[in-house]
């Protein structure tokens, strides 16, 4: 719980430093990708800081390539 709370005040301070220079100048889309950047950072880390585990990415293609393999062999019978 101390590891969110402090993902979430360094995430904060990020925002605090970072956001008002970027909606001064106008800069909408760099706004946008900043946020999604940051999210995507910040809720893996409030997720580790929970102690649960995130699976990796390969375990995704696995999958994917599991399922396409099955759906393909019957194919090329």
């Amino acid at each position: 719980m101390l590891n969110s709370i402090g993902i979430l005040l360094i995430a904060a301070a990020i925002v605090w430093f970072e956001v008002p220079s970027l909606l001064e100048k106008k800069h909408k889309k760099e706004l946008l990708v900043f946020s999604i950047l940051l999210t995507i950072g910040v809720v893996p880390g409030i997720i580790l800081g929970f102690g649960k585990t995130i699976p990796t990415p390969v375990n995704l293609l696995n999958f994917l390539f599991t399922l396409f393999t099955d759906l393909i062999a019957p194919l090329l019978k």
